[in-house]
């Protein structure tokens, strides 16, 4: 005899609605048969497309507006020329709206640094990782950075470097942990890549540039000199490219397009067994990080909000997306990098407080929320702009 509590079980699964996870091609509804108001969502649209950045769309011309600005400034790493104001919306699975160019490849900047922690999560998935809260040092192993041959004799060279480098191998860093590196709360202390620590936001206080030491765990700063020092710890740990992790784990099973790459720096490189690699970056900082589309932006952002499920299988675990998007202490607004979060709607006050964001310069932004079943891509558009954007498109989603 079957229970009554099997036969609820039953019934509730053949009334749960199929959760709609798009091909290679994105279906497309009305506003209308998502409950969204059509000419409410027009006026929230024309208000983002009114607010394209200012920023010159010459990207190197912008970056020595900006980050060139500061101490060891150059790019080093590849920028391109960016595109137009560009959006998408995705409601309950579906394409309800797109404008601008959203077939355009272009930087996304320090969005980048959401799919550096993925691949971090990956990794402590598969316990390659066994804790966040292990010391990052135990992972790396004394790294050799690749330097072609040069020309004449060593011995007009010789010093008494090391062939390695071990960037977590201070007494400061050797107390730092993967959760402290994905917070951005470590406080590591170094050069790499030509980059000091220091150099990235320094303070008006040059004294402090390179003698200021925080306790890891208390003080959240953005740095992207620590951000890519995660990234080569990563890549200690998988012992392969990042940019093919991410394909073969995560992009291709989501349906993305095979149009996305990941660079790092032109002085990046290291010798992983008897192999040339690239350590990519975590953002454009310094240029470089993810170039790709907004539809595959899109894709990522709707991944995250099915806390890493993609139709059948959890390809990220559900215990890692919730990690992602905890709160960290130093900085509630901050969870790991780069999930931007909405604690007490300090972030975006007309968004609920459960939504988050995976965001950029530019700016660039993923917006993800799980209340109203909402995935937004937001290209090139004025930072300041972006709350007035989604008030207006909420009120259209009530």
């Amino acid at each position: 005899m079957v229970s009554n509590h099997l036969i609820a079980q039953k019934s509730r699964r053949q009334t749960e609605p199929i959760r709609y996870y798009p091909g290679k091609e994105w279906t497309k509804k009305t506003p209308g048969e998502t409950g969204v108001n059509a000419t409410q969502l027009k006026t929230a649209i024309d208000f983002a497309i009114a607010s394209e950045s200012a920023a010159p769309k010459d990207l190197k011309l912008n970056h020595y507006r900006s980050f060139g600005r500061e101490p060891f400034g150059d790019a080093v790493g590849p920028l391109k020329d960016r595109g137009e104001q560009t959006g998408i919306i995705i409601k309950n699975g579906y394409v309800i709206a797109e404008w601008g160019d959203p077939s355009r490849i272009d930087i996304t900047n320090s969005v980048t640094k959401s799919f550096l922690a993925t691949v971090v999560g990956l990794a402590h998935d598969r316990k390659l990782i066994n804790s966040i809260d292990d010391q990052v040092y135990k992972y790396v192993p004394p790294i050799l950075l690749y330097n072609p041959m040069p020309t004449g004799d060593k011995a007009d060279a010789f010093d008494k470097k090391s062939d390695f480098i071990e960037p977590f191998n201070t007494p400061h860093n050797r107390t730092i942990t993967w959760r402290q590196m994905l917070q951005q709360n470590s406080d590591w202390e170094g050069t790499l890549w030509g980059k000091p620590d220091w150099a990235d936001r320094p303070s008006n206080d040059y004294k402090e540039w390179a003698t200021k030491r925080n306790e890891p765990g208390t003080v959240y700063e953005y740095n992207d000199t620590r951000v890519n020092a995660l990234a080569l710890a990563t890549l200690s740990v998988w012992r392969k490219p990042l940019p093919d992790v991410l394909k073969e784990e995560v992009m291709d099973p989501i349906g993305a397009s095979n149009t996305w790459r990941w660079y790092g720096y032109e002085n990046s490189w290291i010798v992983l067994d008897g192999k040339i690699v690239q350590s990519v970056s975590g953002g454009g900082h310094w240029g470089g990080g993810m170039v790709l589309n907004a539809y595959d932006m899109a894709r990522f952002g709707y991944l995250t909000l099915n806390n890493g499920k993609w139709n059948d299988r959890q390809l990220v675990s559900a215990e890692w997306n919730k990690l992602a998007q905890s709160p960290s202490a130093p900085q509630p607004t901050y969870g790991f990098m780069n999930w931007f979060l909405n604690t007490d709607k300090k972030q975006w006050p007309s968004a609920p407080d459960k939504a988050f964001g995976h965001v950029g310069n530019g700016t660039n932004l993923i917006y993800v929320d799980p209340v109203n079943d909402l995935v937004v891509v937001l290209r090139w558009i004025e930072d300041s702009k972006i709350d007035e954007f989604l008030k207006l498109l909420l009120a259209a989603n009530k």
